[in-house]
């Protein structure tokens, strides 16, 4: 990812909201072999203040702040669960009820670092969900997160049954074949092994709400990216 093109959704004198593309990181890990994209803000602005974070592979808004005053007015806010914050993902199965919340604490992993898991001694954590569309093989879903938990709508739908598509922690991991839908999938002639409709986290950043400092209402929209509008038109084709 070294020539990353940053597209600004929302920018003023305080802070920043940026469509991060998927594979990108929020902030430097700790080899610091890769960009990430707190880096290239720091190069663009000089000084940035991270908020909250979104994993390597989730697409979507994410909002820094430009000075120490916002950062502490926006991380209460986070804080204090007054930024509605929208997800979009693609979700393996069908679920029966179409909108609902799940409400299951989450903890870290005992074993495994850097996993969280369901535990009834974790911290409370809330998700609504609404199936935009049904493809029975996958869903399109829209989730709202009122708590602000480490991979929450990733560990929330593997607790229902429901893994996240392409997530290798919490589900298969498999990528999306076109020949996993489409009936009469035939390979070219010269091609040998099918190519991957998508093979990383099927998650997105969609919206975040929020008023600012002096008191302005921020609504902040990041369309899905080409590789899931792609998947999705596909999706449609092929429904039964």
């Amino acid at each position: 990812m070294s020539k990353v093109q940053l597209e600004i959704l929302f920018e003023n004198d305080d802070l920043v909201v940026i469509n991060k593309p998927a594979g990108l990181l929020t902030v430097p890990d700790r080899e610091q072999k890769e960009t990430s994209l707190k880096e290239l803000l720091n190069n663009k602005y000089g000084r940035i203040f991270v908020v909250h974070r979104l994993d390597r592979d989730t697409s979507g808004a994410i909002v820094f702040a430009k000075n120490e005053s916002t950062h502490k007015y926006l991380s209460q806010l986070f804080e204090g669960r007054e930024v509605q914050k929208f997800y979009l993902g693609l979700i393996n199965g069908s679920i029966p009820d179409k909108t609902g919340t799940i409400e299951a604490a989450i903890a870290e992993h005992p074993v495994i670092k850097g996993k969280m898991t369901v535990h009834r001694k974790g911290k409370n954590s809330i998700t609504d969900y609404e199936v935009l569309e049904d493809f029975s093989l996958f869903s399109w879903v829209k989730f709202q997160i009122h708590t602000g938990r480490t991979h929450q709508i990733r560990v929330h739908m593997q607790h229902i049954g429901h893994s996240i598509v392409c997530d290798e922690t919490y589900g298969d991991g498999n990528p999306v074949l076109l020949s996993s839908f489409k009936k009469k999938f035939h390979l070219s002639k010269n091609v040998e092994e099918e190519k991957p409709m998508l093979n990383r986290l099927a998650l997105h950043s969609y919206q975040l709400n929020f008023n600012d400092a002096d008191g302005k209402e921020v609504t902040v929209t990041a369309e899905p990216p080409k590789d899931l509008r792609a998947l999705l038109n596909q999706l449609r084709k092929w429904k039964q």
